[in-house]
């Protein structure tokens, strides 16, 4: 990930924070070919302690049967179009052009498949708390027949990426003077871009947690 000095976020606790609240990752892997799915993965623990991603593929899907080993997760957070008519600095020189202002994590790692029936069990039972968590009335795997959910374990595969290394890029137009930092802000105000204004204080928040 090219990333400046200025966008750049390094601290574990805020990119972990981060891959939770984006959730959907577009998984990247190489064989033959360069292969691309996007898919909700978790984040977790393994058992000596180092993080993983833990998800799952369609077993028709050729990502998987075509891969070196090798994965990169990309989790893109909001983003929104920055207008140059938003910087102060127009009117005085004219030398401002557009850009694009987001939120993204790149998580590097070791890719390995599986599919095992309790272990896919174990993780769509963890997808489902964890995106069910909240709602008034949660769905449960066991809502649904045994012998369908039987079927559907089928036709996936699991896996796990042993994280190796973590890219942050927070894109938030902290290399503009005071008053064009402002413009942008109200800018994202009037246009309702409510999340990319929001979202870096809320992971301070959940890292914090």
């Amino acid at each position: 990930m090219y990333t400046p000095r200025a966008f750049r976020e390094e601290r574990p606790e805020i990119l972990r924070a981060a891959i939770d609240r984006i959730a959907l990752a577009t998984l990247v892997t190489v064989g033959t070919q360069i292969g691309a799915s996007q898919v909700p993965l978790i984040l977790d623990k393994s058992e000596d302690g180092s993080d993983i991603l833990v998800g799952h593929l369609a077993r028709a899907n050729n990502l998987w049967k075509d891969c070196d080993g090798r994965a990169l997760a990309v989790f893109l957070g909001p983003h929104h179009y920055i207008s140059p008519s938003w910087y102060p600095t127009k009117a005085q020189t004219q030398e401002v052009v557009p850009t694009w202002n987001y939120i993204s994590v790149h998580a590097h790692g070791e890719i390995a498949f599986f599919d095992d029936e309790s272990r896919l069990r174990d993780l769509l039972e963890q997808l489902v708390r964890r995106h069910e968590a909240g709602r008034e009335v949660p769905w449960n795997i066991n809502d649904a027949p045994a012998d369908y959910i039987a079927r559907q374990m089928r036709a996936i595969v699991g896996f796990t990426i042993r994280i190796t290394s973590l890219e942050g890029q927070w894109k938030l137009s902290q290399n503009k003077g005071l008053a064009d930092y402002n413009g942008v802000m109200e800018g994202l105000r009037k246009d309702g871009a409510l999340d990319l204004l929001s979202i870096p204080y809320e992971l301070e928040k959940a890292a914090k947690a």
